[in-house]
Parts: structure tokens; C-alpha cells; sequence
């Protein structure tokens, strides 16, 4: 079966903030952005952690694989740690070819 993510046609977009991760029960975790917005889930498989990103679409239906993190969808965790999660998942949001100088 064909998986149903949306595919990413546009760049990544700058993300504010640090994500914050939430415990659901032992095995999943939801993954938030600065402003509450809900963008994945971290969940246990085996002995690692995997997010899968998660987008709504305008009905507010789920969009499993979507949303603003999809390109991340599926990246391995070794534990649910909300800064390695935060830098990770985010550390490929920032603006290419712009430099601060």
C-alpha cells in the first residue's frame, strides 16, 4: 500500500522557538511547537524512538506524514529527550545561503 504523506514541495520554513514534548503514555509522546501547535508524535518501536510528523489539513481532519515537519517524518530518537528532539527536528528549519555578516 502507497503511503498517503503529503509530499514536500516547498522549502523548509524557519520554525520559532523549541518544541516541547509531551508524554501521552509510555510509549508516545506528543510533539508540539513554541505556539501549542500539534506537529508529530514520538513513538516507541523496539528499542527506538521514531517521530512521525503529523499535519491537519483544512477540515481539521489528520494528515499522517504532513505538516510542517514532514520532511522529518520517521527520524530515529535513542530516548524522548525534548532538547535533542527540539534541535533535531528543527536544526534544518533555518533559512539556507543567508549568512549573519
Amino acid at each position: 500500500m502507497a503511503s498517503t504523506a503529503p509530499a514536500s514541495t516547498s522549502p523548509a520554513t524557519p520554525l520559532p522557538g523549541t518544541l516541547t514534548v509531551l508524554p501521552v503514555n509510555a510509549n508516545v509522546y506528543s510533539v508540539h511547537l513554541a505556539d501549542g501547535t500539534h506537529v508529530g508524535n514520538l513513538k516507541r518501536v523496539g528499542a527506538v524512538w521514531k517521530f512521525k510528523a503529523v499535519g491537519y489539513d483544512t477540515a481539521g481532519a489528520v494528515e499522517p506524514g504532513g505538516g510542517p515537519l514532514t520532511d522529518q517524518h520517521n527520524m530515529v530518537f535513542a530516548q524522548p529527550d525534548a532538547a535533542e528532539v527540539s534541535a533535531r527536528l528543527l536544526e534544518n528549519r533555518a533559512p539556507r545561503g543567508l549568512s549573519s555578516t
